[in-house]
């Protein structure tokens, strides 16, 4: 059954190129040890809600953009396996243990089971 990793993040927009960057090598890592896809969205239509919204969850600031992303495995064995090789790739050391280019306390991440698919 289909598996799949979610994550938003509030990105520094003077800091977006550098995270895009960081982001091409981590999807290329991800897709090597077998994800089947890795997709990342910049917000372009995401309001500030009342009592909750993706700006409130990651606790924008201003300067910052919200991104949203997934990436998704043929299943959530398949996810474990393949997430502790990734987090262990040496080329993944800023992401791990260097200075990423988000704050990775404001970074909202889970695993999801396929609950409809049309």
């Amino acid at each position: 059954m289909p598996y799949v990793d979610g994550f938003i993040v509030a990105v520094p927009k003077k800091k977006l190129e550098a995270y895009v960057r960081l982001s091409k090598k981590c999807g290329k890592v991800w897709r090597e040890y077998g994800a089947l896809d890795y997709r990342e969205w910049v917000a372009d239509d995401v309001k500030v809600g009342k009592l909750t919204s993706f700006p409130r969850s990651v606790k924008l600031k201003a300067g910052e953009t919200v991104v949203f992303a997934w990436i998704t495995y043929k299943s959530r064995a398949q996810r474990d396996k393949i997430n502790a090789k990734v987090m262990a790739d040496p080329r993944l050391k800023e992401m791990t243990e260097g200075s990423p280019p988000f704050d990775g306390k404001r970074l909202i991440y889970g695993g999801f089971e396929s609950l409809v698919k049309v």
